[in-house]
């Protein structure tokens, strides 16, 4: 009877507090504060400027980082780009490489099924943000034992949270730098807390929206589909049918009309001799 309830428990996913409070701490300031903090004081030129800036920079640290690096070996590059890139990718508060790429890996492994982190049969709102609240971590520690045998993978998760740390610092910082204590406080408001939450939401669409609307032009083997709408708030993965088709493939936008900048970023990487082995997948795109 122990061994029924100590199943019984492993299939269970246990509700994690801090995400849920981090995801409404952020929520609240960017629906309420950011607006009213704009209302009384304003923003500058150059807090806009550099939450742009913030929202490439992270999102690429997911999309070429996270995703297409570490979680599916898509291209190779020395050490020190990817800690770069990974630093990146740590700003945009979406967990450790480690822990993302885990959580990916059991996605692609297990599409629409109930181990699919992001299952996106349970719903909208599940698939876009409410699985971040719940933890099931015998279900993804098998899909973490290649990254575990990276260095710089596990060197990013020991220090992940002074990470996320610096890429609020460094808005405010740069903030003071230019308009004194009250340039700091906009600058980490919006190329902080706004710029995260973008950044957020543009990966979430790709785990809810990209599993329900568009087209299935490369198999119908899962939910994925599509949409070039979604590519252009989520750097190039919005094409993500072919991305389930071709998992490894460097580029997600295979045709070279399809707004993809993330695999833009690589292969100018390639070109400036700081990526190597560019992987493609599909047989029929040159």
């Amino acid at each position: 009877m122990a061994a029924t309830t100590t199943d019984t428990a492993l299939t269970e996913d246990v509700f994690v507090p801090l995400n849920f409070v981090l995801f409404c701490a952020i929520v609240a300031a960017t629906v309420v504060g950011i607006p009213l903090y704009g209302y009384y004081y304003g923003f500058s030129l150059f807090d806009w400027v550099l939450s742009f800036v913030m929202y490439i920079v992270t999102g690429m640290g997911i999309t070429v980082g996270y995703h297409r690096l570490v979680s599916h070996q898509s291209f190779e590059c020395p050490d020190w780009v990817k800690a770069s890139i990974l630093v990146a990718g740590g700003w945009a508060l979406q967990n450790s490489a480690l822990k993302w790429g885990g959580d990916h890996i059991r996605h692609h492994a297990k599409t629409d099924q109930i181990e699919d982190p992001y299952n996106v049969t349970k719903g909208f709102w599940h698939s876009h943000c409410g699985w971040l609240f719940y933890n099931t971590p015998h279900r993804t520690e098998k899909y973490e034992i290649r990254l575990r045998r990276d260095p710089v993978v596990m060197w990013q998760h020991r220090y992940y949270w002074p990470i996320v740390v610096t890429g609020l610092l460094l808005p405010f910082v740069l903030g003071v730098w230019q308009g004194g204590w009250q340039g700091g406080i906009g600058a980490f408001l919006l190329g902080g807390l706004f710029r995260m939450f973008m950044v957020l939401n543009s990966t979430f669409t790709i785990n809810s929206l990209c599993h329900m609307i568009g087209t299935q032009p490369h198999g119908t083997q899962d939910s994925s589909r599509d949409s070039w709408l979604i590519s252009f708030v989520s750097f190039g993965e919005g094409y993500h049918n072919f991305h389930h088709t071709y998992a490894r493939d460097f580029r997600n936008g295979p045709k070279w009309y399809n707004f993809d900048p993330s695999k833009w970023i690589i292969y100018t990487l390639w070109m400036l001799g700081l990526a190597h082995n560019l992987r493609r997948n599909d047989p029929t795109v040159g």
